[in-house]
């Protein structure tokens, strides 16, 4: 594992609480880093306390680490060795969500918006004219209030004086405040585990398991009625658990891509939900797929025509059933990109190349804007 440092700058102004708390941000992103291994992420504190003084004078590490036994953060296995809890998960996923929305540069709403209005349930600043079928609920009485007035003086019916008595409210002075249409969507993030994820030194798999983590705290705190369906592929396709995600390796694989569409196909459409998609980070062409014997067809030289036209096979069922694939490439491999703009093609689904950096304001832009569904009759 590679890490950069720099020289470590003691904050006078932190109070105590305020040191902690960037200790366990810390711990929570080498805890990451690590797969969850307690002990290797403490190794690295230990290390930068060594180096930098991180701990500062009035800590020490096993202060740090009955501070984190205290906040319920890491407890003790049967064999006394030290794991994560079920909070400290959460909290790499709120640590990794806040990281990845300061990253964007517009703040999403909070909320699946559409750009059509109309008997939607979240009120917009806009209003319109009353129509049958509106909700009253939504009624601006302000603005409905002054359009009576408004039509009174024009008739000539009142002197501006208006009492109860000679108030008049007709079906033409309602206004009606206009809402959004919001929907729920399920989404495969399928995240490439071959062994090109950690190659030539360079951490892909961390950038990619923290876009997830992000991603799974997202719509379990805003966007609740959606599904998220978390894949892995490398040789196979297998379907894991959020709390396995932190957890999550690189191994000796290669790529199986079609795999992957095809369990991602399986998953969304037992979702039974109308919008459905995909999100596959990868950084490789695909170099495998499985024969319908059941053996493991492998070839990781160029673009196995074999290979390709499999997993294509994968990408345009994928686009029969209203899915769209949305590829965000970590790597410029020439094979890649030929691949990628062949799959987007036939999926007709949305390709990025990005860097590490960039990958989760990525993600997360066309997951807020694009799971659009367009209503018959509405307006743009």
């Amino acid at each position: 594992m590679r890490l950069n440092y720099s020289e470590w700058k003691p904050d006078e102004s932190q109070t105590a609480e305020d040191k902690l708390r960037a200790l366990v941000q810390l711990f929570s992103q080498l805890l990451l880093q690590t797969s969850g291994d307690v002990n290797e992420a403490l190794e690295w504190m230990r290390y930068l306390d060594e180096q930098y003084h991180v701990f500062g004078p009035d800590m020490t590490m096993d202060m740090f680490i009955d501070k984190l036994k205290e906040m319920g953060l890491v407890q003790e296995d049967e064999n006394a060795l030290l794991k994560p809890t079920n909070k400290a998960i959460q909290n790499i996923r709120r640590d990794a969500l806040l990281e990845m929305f300061r990253s964007l540069r517009k703040s999403p709403t909070g909320a699946h918006d559409t750009p059509h209005t109309g008997s939607g349930i979240e009120r917009t600043q806009n209003t319109k004219n009353y129509t049958f079928g509106d909700t009253a609920t939504n009624i601006d009485f302000t603005q409905t209030i002054q359009n009576a007035q408004k039509r009174a003086l024009r008739d000539g019916t009142t002197n501006g004086d208006l009492h109860s008595d000679d108030f008049d409210l007709a079906e033409e002075d309602i206004e009606i405040y206009e809402t959004e249409h919001l929907t729920s969507c399920a989404t495969v993030l399928m995240i490439d585990i071959s062994h090109s994820m950690i190659l030539y030194g360079e951490d892909r798999i961390t950038p990619a398991k923290k876009v997830a983590l992000a991603l799974s705290e997202l719509i379990k705190t805003k966007f609740p009625k959606d599904q998220l369906y978390v894949v892995t592929f490398g040789d196979d396709a297998e379907l894991i658990t959020l709390s396995e995600l932190p957890f999550l390796e690189v191994g000796p694989y290669h790529t199986n891509t079609r795999a992957g569409l095809r369990l991602a196909r399986q998953l969304l459409k037992r979702s039974g939900n109308v919008n459905k998609q995909v999100f596959m980070v990868t950084d490789g062409k695909p170099s495998a797929m499985f024969e319908d014997n059941g053996r493991l067809y492998k070839n990781s030289f160029g673009l196995d025509p074999k290979i390709v036209n499999k997993t294509l096979d994968e990408a345009i069922a994928c686009r029969r059933e209203k899915i769209t694939i949305s590829t965000f490439m970590v790597a410029r491999d020439p094979y890649l990109i030929n691949f990628v703009e062949e799959l987007t093609k036939a999926n007709k689904g949305r390709a990025y190349y990005s860097g590490l950096n960039d990958l989760g304001q990525f993600v997360f832009v066309d997951y807020v804007r694009n799971r659009k569904k367009k209503y018959p009759g509405s307006r743009d």
